[in-house]
């Protein structure tokens, strides 16, 4: 909601809705109180329609969707054959057609990618996004559910008596929990997410505004997309395009957990996801950081991960949190030591300068002392031979 008096614009991924609405922590404090939803209105949404739409989906990503039930909720990958990460669906089935949530910059791609794949198979792709906008929370207020209802009970052509009988468009992130075929390579016990809620609700984009600050929305607060990261960042929550890049595998972002089942049949990048899982061990981890809040600022996207003098990994994303301060997530090489402090050092950039601008060459660039916790630790892979003894030492 740019338009709500105080928004100040997001950028990066999140570009196109409202980065805080004045004051960042306290949105925080409201969104974790359930008193605050975030407009997540930029992000795009894809519907699958046809009776071979499950089984379809199912063959070409990481998950089982067959048995996905209407109202259900599943996380998948889609991946390149090399096993990287190209696009991660938050996927909700309503019984008629399946609804993918995706990142603004996965939307037309991942559209592409699926009317290629479609042959003859009953399915139908369409790009819902200029008619149907997201809204999230930790905690979904009773006004935002029935708005929800409405646009299913539209979609399912229902008379506007029946509106309130439609299923909730709600996708629940399933996360940190261990599916069925998914497999932790962190912590399970004491995660710092255990317990945590995090939703996102459709709604018809013709409502959007009356959803956010309308009546029905008397009492409830608008959180930016920076309290929403801050929480994100908090619960070790990888994010594709923020956290993932053109190397990413799901190993190295514990993603085996929600998004990957071990058992099922052939898809694109499996060999790499089992070779990996089996025999060897993703080149990089996932890292959570508790940065010096001295400086009272975050390091950007990007900034680069010390250990000494040698560049060990990058930031992925980073924001100050209501209780634990600064914070970031990095991806670092995997041989780094888990016990280590860090330093992040800011990239330079050169962007607002001009050619003949010499003046800032010589500024120090701003550094911050970081301490890790371990989220995917350096032995991850190998799991299942250790485990069971596939794998044996000369005699």
């Amino acid at each position: 909601m740019n338009a709500v008096h105080g928004a100040v614009q997001a950028t990066g991924a999140d570009t196109g809705v409202a980065a805080h609405y004045g004051d960042p922590l306290r949105e925080q404090r409201a969104l974790v109180r359930g008193q605050a939803v975030v407009d997540q209105s930029h992000l795009g949404v894809l519907t699958v329609q046809g009776p071979d739409r499950l089984t379809w989906l199912t063959t070409l990503s990481s998950q089982v969707l067959t048995a996905l039930a209407p109202g259900q909720s599943a996380e998948t990958l889609f991946l390149s054959v090399q096993g990287r990460v190209e696009f991660a669906p938050h996927v909700l089935d309503d019984g008629t057609r399946t609804w993918l949530i995706v990142e603004a910059h996965e939307l037309q791609p991942l559209k592409d990618w699926l009317e290629r794949m479609r042959f003859a198979l009953r399915v139908e792709i369409a790009d819902r996004s200029a008619d149907v906008a997201v809204v999230a929370a930790v905690q979904m207020p009773e006004h935002v559910r029935a708005a929800s209802a409405r646009l299913s009970a539209v979609e399912e052509g229902l008379p506007e008596t029946e509106a309130n009988a439609g299923i909730v468009l709600m996708w629940t992130d399933p996360w940190p929990g261990v599916l069925n075929g998914g497999w932790a390579y962190g912590i399970t016990d004491g995660h710092p997410a255990a317990g945590r809620c995090w939703h996102q609700a459709l709604v018809a984009r013709t409502e959007l505004v009356d959803v956010l600050t309308g009546p029905a929305a008397d009492g409830m607060q608008l959180a930016g997309s920076w309290a929403a990261e801050a929480l994100r960042i908090e619960a070790w929550r990888p994010r594709p395009g923020v956290d993932t890049d053109d190397r990413s595998v799901p190993h190295e972002l514990d993603w085996l957990r929600t998004a990957v089942h071990l058992e099922k049949g052939c898809y694109k990048g499996q060999e790499t996801v089992a070779r990996v899982h089996n025999l060897g061990h993703p080149p990089r981890r996932l890292t959570f950081l508790d940065l010096d809040g001295s400086e009272h600022t975050v390091p950007p996207a990007g900034s680069e991960v010390l250990l000494g003098d040698r560049v060990v990994g990058r930031v992925t994303a980073a924001q100050l949190h209501h209780e634990a301060g600064p914070v970031a997530l990095a991806v670092l090489k995997r041989a780094v030591d888990p016990t280590a402090d860090l330093t992040v050092r800011a990239v330079p950039s050169t962007s607002a300068q001009q050619p003949d601008d010499d003046s800032h060459d010589d500024a120090p660039l701003e550094h911050w002392a970081a301490a890790q916790t371990v989220v995917v630790p350096p032995e991850a892979g190998q799991t299942v031979q250790r485990e069971k003894g596939f794998l044996r030492g000369p005699r």
